[in-house]
């Protein structure tokens, strides 16, 4: 009924692309009006506009446009490309804060250049986010050309590029080009700076993400964190991986009427559709004999059973040249959505130390957090937010609810010739290898370019050993190469050409082909496997067929891939069956093809769970995360005078000593031990107060007359200094003791999340659970930040001396190292190996 009614009536999509289509009529007027002025009066015309918009007697909704006009002659003079209608109405969409979805080689990178120019003239700045460096870098030199004939600045950030100088000067910019993880990751540092002229970002005014779908969904069940050593004993990951391997795994029994309390059989049984292993009874039992322990899962054993857990995982679930790769005596992890190896990240939890010890590899110390935030998180900082992609519209449900953006489709500049056929599915793998060498061989042979799709590393090298043996030319492009992608990827379409591609590497680049491959029925696209996400599949296919050219596209599948072996099989091995099918044959229709859809929508619904799971703690450590960064960025502000902040800090403090020498307000005079008071005042404060000064008086009192002497005492050791060295003297010390705090609870928080979905055995909502003891360590770190920084000021001694530079602070702290057990000269009263002196990561 609804289909009926769009056709009739048309969809809301079709509605929207219709208004934007009158816009672009009327952009279209204004080129005659352009084309017609010399380049130094079409710079001078946008002059005027970007001077009115600065000005604010321009709205950028009054300037879209012409300046959207001026951009497309600017792009035909420097470029020599001119905007299609279908692209101004992808910058309009890019320009309200939409997901414009735009199929592949339909210019997304032209496209994003008008509402960059458009929101770059405010001066807020721009940041464009592609999915690697060499895009990065490449759009920023090619597109720059436009920017740079505007007068706007380009700057990019590539990662290997460290020198916060050129960082800040690349932020600075009007436009910024970079990748999702750098701009993460520099706004994770410049929360941890201690100086307002380290930070290199100057804010989140606007940012366009390149490629949206990977960034935003396939990359966001991954956060960015920034972590330091813990100096914890790595033993129990070896224990661990001895334990995993000596327990048998068994089977879930087949649901049955005639015992329907059949238990899991083996010491543990792996659930592949969630990604979870279960321990039997039996399991356990023999682990706590491997362990020498009474009780796996009592509180002091609780390392250990997560230790196990780990290294089950590892052995069960993570399979080397699939999730991860072994390279120079290290672990690094094999992006699932690209395939390209992801340096320098690494499981969390310890799952990366278990899988170093399955492989028998050097185990590196574990982490703790400094500092973490998700791509989710960290995009929702933006004032506006807009993406591009060729594939958005399957997700479009979680980029509403998650990011709250719009999926629009843009109808293709010249129509789509490109033919799909139905998926072949045949019964083995070895079957359907068989018959994917057998295609390539014989599009090979007429000179028609093949660009074959594999699932893994670990296919992709038995396709091309397979190739080899034919005797067939082809170049691979997987994790292992992926420097060469860009190269190998252009050349895809080239006659002749045999390419096979890990998933989606070398995405963000165009495959041209000449008339004579059109001739030949263009690039033909082979997958060699479904992929979970129907995304990848249409990513794949849509390389083939760019811009009104010819292309066809085709799966091969197997009853054995993955995919359909887990989620979908039983429904297609009965049609085979009843179809009589035999060895070396296949079956080729609608029903299979929509029966392998239905099993990619179950599994694209669990990985949207995961990834809303994700979210929702980190929500929740996400408004403590913004409260923190929020009084950082105070004390780092020059303006920012703390005095009040710690006269206030002071009489929590003071309060909070009356109290711990027990007594409470109302408590009557008489009854008050005034010497307990003085003795802890002494011990807390290093100020020295007769009990007779707090005689006969209430708790309110006693305090007023505490306080005063505390800040008498501070005020006369800070009188050896001026003002402007007390001030940075007392913003460098809270910034010190609210980090210190804050990886602390950060800690806190890890350790409460790795055992916190136990409380579901317990019938409690873990994230219930979650958010309460979060909020609740969240109270305890604020009323330490309050005491710790005032009880850590009042034990400050300066010396002076005579110079030409009259007084000056020497060393806040001793310049001697205390020994382990002498009392922590930040004053908290412990002793300093269990304060400053504890061991765990340093910034």
């Amino acid at each position: 009924m609804l289909k009926a009614l769009a056709k009739i009536f048309g969809t809301k999509n079709d509605k929207q692309v219709k208004k934007y289509r009158k816009q672009a009529g009327a952009i279209n007027l204004l080129e005659d009006k352009y084309a017609s002025l010399t380049d130094s009066d079409l710079q001078a015309a946008f002059d005027v506009i970007r001077t009115a918009v600065r000005n604010e007697e321009l709205s950028l909704k009054d300037a879209l446009n012409d300046v959207f006009a001026i951009v497309r002659e600017t792009s035909k003079r420097v470029l020599n490309m001119r905007h299609f209608d279908v692209q101004l109405i992808g910058g309009m969409v890019l320009n309200d804060g939409k997901i414009a979805e735009m199929k592949t080689g339909e210019g997304k990178t032209l496209v994003a250049t008008l509402p960059v120019v458009l929101n770059a003239i405010s001066g807020k700045g721009v940041h464009v986010v592609t999915v690697n460096d060499y895009l990065a870098k490449r759009d920023a030199a090619q597109m720059g050309q436009i920017y740079n004939f505007l007068g706007l600045s380009v700057g990019v950030v590539l990662s290997s590029e460290r020198d916060d100088v050129k960082r800040k000067e690349a932020y600075a910019c009007d436009i910024t080009y970079g990748t999702n993880n750098e701009f993460g990751f520099d706004y994770l540092r410049d929360n941890m700076c201690f100086d307002i002229a380290s930070k290199v970002q100057r804010g989140h005014n606007f940012a366009i993400v390149d490629e949206v779908d990977s960034i935003l969904i396939d990359e966001a069940r991954t956060p960015l964190i920034i972590s330091g050593p813990t100096n914890r004993t790595l033993d129990g990951y070896i224990k661990a991986n001895e334990v995993a391997k000596a327990l048998t795994r068994g089977q879930m029994p087949e649901k049955s009427l005639a015992d329907p309390h059949a238990k899991p059989t083996g010491d543990f049984v792996v659930d592949e559709k969630n990604r979870n292993i279960m321990i039997t009874e039996a399991g356990i039992e023999k682990a706590e004999k491997l362990f020498g322990v009474d009780n796996l899962y009592s509180l002091e054993n609780a390392a250990l059973s997560h230790y196990l857990d780990q290294a089950l995982k590892a052995h069960n679930l993570f399979e080397k040249d699939v999730q991860y790769v072994v390279r120079d005596g290290q672990i690094i992890i094999v992006d699932e959505f690209t395939g390209r190896l992801s340096e320098g990240r690494r499981f969390s939890e310890g799952l990366h130390q278990a899988l170093e010890a399955k492989e028998g590899v050097k185990i590196q110390e574990e982490s703790q957090t400094l500092a973490d935030i998700t791509f989710q998180n960290y995009f929702r900082l933006y004032e506006k937010l807009a993406g591009m992609t060729g594939t958005a519209q399957t997700e479009a449900t979680e980029f509403s609810q998650i990011y709250k953006l719009d999926v629009i489709s843009i109808p293709t500049n010249l129509p789509i010739r490109r033919i799909d056929k139905n998926d072949v599915i045949f019964k083995s793998e070895k079957e359907k290898f068989t018959a994917v060498i057998n295609e390539i061989k014989a599009a090979n042979q007429k000179g028609q370019p093949v660009l074959v799709g594999t699932a893994s590393i670990e296919k992709s090298e038995a396709l091309h050993a397979l190739l080899v043996k034919e005797k067939i030319p082809h170049s691979v492009l997987n994790a292992k190469n992926h420097e060469k992608e860009a190269q190998i990827i252009e050349g895809a379409g080239a006659k002749g050409a045999v390419t096979i591609a890990t998933n989606m590497a070398g995405r963000g680049v165009d495959i041209r082909i000449d008339d004579e491959v059109r001739e030949l029925g263009g690039l033909y696209i082979i997958g060699t496997e479904r992929h979970e996400s129907r995304r990848i599949d249409n990513q794949l296919r849509g390389r083939s067929g760019r811009q009104g050219d010819p292309g066809i596209s085709r799966f091969f599948l197997s009853l054995e891939d993955n995919l359909l072996r887990i989620f979908g099989a039983g429904k297609i091995k009965t049609i085979m069956e009843k179809l009589g099918i035999e060895e070396g044959e296949s079956i080729e229709s609608g029903l299979v093809t929509r029966a392998v859809a239905n099993a990619q929508k179950k599994v694209e619904s669990l990985h949207f769970e995961a990834r809303k799971h994700i979210l929702e703690y980190d929500d929740v450590a996400n408004e403590q995360r913004k409260t923190i960064y929020k009084y950082r960025n105070e004390l780092l502000d020059p303006a920012t005078d703390i005095s009040e902040k710690i006269s206030s800090n002071r009489k929590d403090w003071v309060a909070d000593m009356v109290i711990t020498a027990g007594v409470m307000a109302g408590d009557l005079p008489e009854n008050i031990d005034t010497s307990a008071i003085c003795n802890i005042v002494l011990e807390q404060s290093g100020v020295s107060i007769e009990p007779s000064v707090l005689t006969n008086l209430g708790f309110n009192e006693i305090c007023g007359e505490i306080e005063k002497a505390i800040e008498n005492d501070y005020k006369e050791r800070m009188s050896v200094i001026n003002d402007e060295e007390r001030k940075g003297i007392e913003k460098m010390l809270y910034l010190q003791i609210v980090d210190r705090a804050w990886r602390e609870h950060l800690y806190q928080m890890d350790t409460l999340k790795a055992g916190i979905g136990l409380r579901g055995y317990n019938h409690r909502d873990p994230l219930t659970e979650y958010k309460k003891e979060s909020y609740n360590l969240f109270i305890e770190l604020v009323k330490s930040l309050k005491i710790s920084s005032v009880r850590t000021l009042s034990h400050i001694r300066f010396e002076s001396e005579d110079s030409e530079q009259s007084k000056q602070t020497q060393k806040v702290l001793p310049n001697n190292k205390p020994s382990r057990n002498d009392p922590c000269p930040c004053g908290s009263g412990k002793k300093y190996k269990d304060c400053c002196g504890k061991s765990g990561p340093k910034i």
